[in-house]
Order: C-alpha cells, then sequence, then structure tokens
C-alpha cells in the first residue's frame, strides 16, 4: 500500500503562485510513476501532469505547459507541483496519484494509477 498527503493548496490572487507537494509513505516510493490531476467543481477530473519513476521524463498538459512545473525528490518521497501565472479557470481540487509498474506513456490515464490522495483545494481569484 502506499499513502499519499497533499499539501500547499489555498487562496491565491492570479498572477500568483503556489508550490503543491504530495508526500508518499508505503512500499518504494522511487518506483511509482506519478501525476497530479484536477477536478474543478461541475466538471470531470482531467490530468495536469506526470514524472517518471526517475523524474527524468516530464509530460504537461498544454493548458498548464510554460506555467506548471512537476518534479520529484526520491530521498523525500515526495513529488511537487510548482504552478505559476495562476489563472482563476486553475481553481480546482489537486490530486496526486501514483502508477506502479505503468510505462510512461499511460500516464495522462487517470485509470492507470493504483494510489490517490484526498486531494488539496487550490483557488484562484480574478
Amino acid at each position: 500500500q502506499v499513502q499519499l498527503v497533499e499539501s500547499g493548496g489555498g487562496l491565491v490572487q492570479a498572477g500568483g503562485s503556489l508550490r503543491l507537494s504530495c508526500a508518499a509513505s508505503g512500499r518504494s516510493f522511487s518506483s511509482f510513476g506519478m501525476g497530479w490531476f484536477r477536478q474543478a467543481p461541475g466538471k470531470e477530473r482531467e490530468f495536469v501532469a506526470a514524472i517518471s519513476w526517475s523524474g527524468g521524463s516530464t509530460y504537461g498538459v498544454d493548458s498548464v505547459k510554460g506555467r506548471f512545473t512537476i518534479s520529484r525528490d526520491n530521498a523525500k518521497n515526495t513529488v511537487y507541483l510548482q504552478m505559476n501565472s495562476l489563472k482563476a479557470e486553475d481553481t480546482a481540487v489537486y490530486y496526486c496519484a501514483a502508477a506502479a509498474k505503468r510505462p510512461y506513456s499511460q500516464l495522462v490515464q487517470g485509470s492507470r494509477y493504483d494510489y490517490w490522495g484526498q486531494g488539496t483545494q487550490v483557488t484562484v481569484s480574478s
């Protein structure tokens, strides 16, 4: 089992920044591909960004490219999402997720993840 706990969410003005953290405990963190997803009120959950187990490969959805950066520190069992130039449309609950033994190409699919955190609220005021 892997437990994931997100933190770092909050209320920020448009144009501001937040850094989300996701701390993992349990099985070997460094063997998992990690992803961030978000769900806005009344909308379906959407993929935001993913990072391979080594951190050598990252991918972000077009709407966040150039603004959000995913990274990980395997020594700290933590994955991060640095969010800059935030917009009102980034308002959502953000979830981190862990995928065991999945090809990196599958990390955009929520159904390929095995463990999920409880989520952290990000609210961007315009």
